[in-house]
């Protein structure tokens, strides 16, 4: 992840967040892999002075993570061969994530001689827990796929042949279900578990909304239905 790439996923999510013709947001990398990390490339012209160290991660890193946790689509990571760094944090951004059994995870920045940024390592330790994060941190681990499976950061895991199809008839499925729902859904989630009571003067301003009474109207005549 180059900085501009930062500039342009942050632009992206912005667009999609104001776009009503997107069911389903799919996220996926290059050339057989997910995400090798930042581009070290860089480095060396901005981490050396607080000021721009400080700019990047909270204005450029977390401008982009926090719109795509923003985003009212539901959100599915297509995973596969290297997911490092940047990598786990963009799929920590993620709603669902989807991956081949040749994937492989961590954040081995200590190698690097730097710490992960706070909001960015909350993140990785709400979404992949804290048992995950400090293994990666403070052993520089990297972790196969199956393993990411069986601690909860993945949902599912597939013969990289298959992957594919497994992701997109995911978001197949994902794609034909209520549009208002799941934007509720996110807005909900992320405003829980800190307060329930925040959301009740609106939580049920749906009820004569289009998609409820379809939804409603189909499961009791047995069709599908229409959103």
């Amino acid at each position: 992840m180059s900085r501009a790439m930062w500039f342009e996923l942050r632009c992206v999510f912005e667009d999609l967040q104001a776009r009503t013709d997107v069911r389903v947001v799919l996220v996926r990398g290059a050339d057989g892999h997910f995400c090798a990390g930042g581009d070290i490339s860089e480095y060396a012209s901005f981490r050396h002075a607080e000021a721009s160290l400080r700019a990047f991660h909270e204005d450029e890193v977390w401008g982009a993570l926090s719109a795509m946790l923003a985003c009212d689509l539901p959100v599915l990571a297509h995973i596969e061969g290297h997911c490092m760094g940047a990598g786990v944090e963009i799929a920590s951004a993620c709603d669902l994530r989807m991956a081949a059994h040749n994937a492989r995870f961590g954040a081995p920045i200590a190698k690097l001689g730097f710490p992960m940024a706070p909001r960015e390592a909350a993140l990785l330790l709400r979404v992949a827990g804290e048992l995950t994060v400090r293994e990666m941190l403070l052993s520089a681990a990297v972790l196969e796929a199956p393993v990411l499976l069986q601690r909860g950061f993945l949902n599912e895991l597939h013969a990289a042949a298959d992957l594919d199809k497994a992701v997109r008839d995911k978001a197949d499925i994902m794609a034909c279900l209520a549009p208002q729902a799941a934007r509720m859904n996110k807005a909900t989630l992320r405003a829980l578990p800190a307060s329930a009571e925040a959301l009740l003067a609106n939580a049920y301003a749906y009820a004569d909304s289009a998609e409820h009474r379809e939804g409603i109207a189909a499961f009791v005549a047995k069709r599908s239905p229409k959103f």
